[in-house]
């Protein structure tokens, strides 16, 4: 059994920033891709960010120079620290990883955490 929890959601004005984590814990023997998804009310989920294990990132064109993924491999651990933030950027965010554990290859999804820019 392998768990993502998330934290780092809030309530930010526009233009400020917040720093969301995602511990990955459970039954692991290494992790592959980890990124960062988001969903805002009647809309698809979408990629926000990703890393691979060697730290090779990619961005969603919209979040690009203000958002910025990293990871902790030694503590299984993916980090989005957001700057500049948009109205536009409220959603839930999810977190997601590709895991590795000693018998089986799993897709792993956070609870989500909700973060709102006002106006």
């Amino acid at each position: 059994q392998v768990q993502l929890v998330e934290s780092g959601g809030g309530l930010v004005q526009a233009g400020g920033s917040l720093r969301l984590s995602c511990a990955a814990s459970g039954s692991i023997f290494s992790i592959n891709a980890m990124g960062w998804y988001r969903q805002a009310p009647g809309k698809q989920r979408e990629l926000v960010a990703a890393i691979t294990s060697g730290g090779s990132t990619n961005y969603a064109d919209s979040v690009k120079g203000r958002f910025t993924i990293s990871r902790d491999n030694a503590k299984n651990t993916v980090y989005l620290q957001m700057n500049s933030l948009k109205p536009e950027d409220t959603a839930v965010y999810y977190c997601n990883a590709g895991v590795l554990s000693p018998d089986r290859y799993l897709e792993v999804w956070g609870q989500g955490t909700l973060v709102t820019v006002s106006s």
